[in-house]
């Protein structure tokens, strides 16, 4: 199954430096590395984007815009877009709040039978709501 890979875990494992990292997010960033030897790492534009955001200097930016160059994006479409917006709409309703890049994500991932990979709580919250399969790395919660 591929893996839609959220920023949080593309931050660990690319705008971090290794030595910084706990146990958790060593076992999370082998995770990652792995699922990217086996092909399995999907991105979606929005991703990209929140990852290449902040960058402290231009070279910053620039060496990391080269080192995700490498992935493509997964095609984002007005449909995706749509259950997005009805996916936010379900957890509103059930008093969840939620973000548009989240939401898209979500519905990214149900449309195309992916888990989502992600340190980011809410997701648990959407769990709750919509049907979404969110990729585990034992040892590492």
């Amino acid at each position: 199954m591929d893996v839609l890979v959220d920023a949080t875990i593309w931050s660990l494992a690319l705008r971090r430096r290794s030595q910084e990292l706990n146990s958790r997010e060593r076992r999370l960033v082998n995770e990652w590395a792995e699922l990217v030897r086996s092909g399995r790492a999907r991105i979606i534009g929005m991703v990209r984007q929140e990852l290449l955001s902040g960058m402290k200097t231009p070279a910053h930016f620039e060496s990391l815009r080269k080192n995700i160059a490498v992935f493509r994006d997964e095609l984002v479409d007005t449909e995706d877009h749509e259950a997005a917006a009805e996916a936010g709409n379900r957890c509103r309703w059930r008093g969840i709040a939620v973000s548009p890049i989240d939401m898209l994500i979500c519905a990214v991932a149900q449309r195309r039978g992916m888990s989502i990979f992600t340190t980011d709580p809410d997701f648990e919250n959407y769990a709750r709501v919509l049907a979404l399969k969110l990729h585990s790395v034992s040892g590492a919660k």
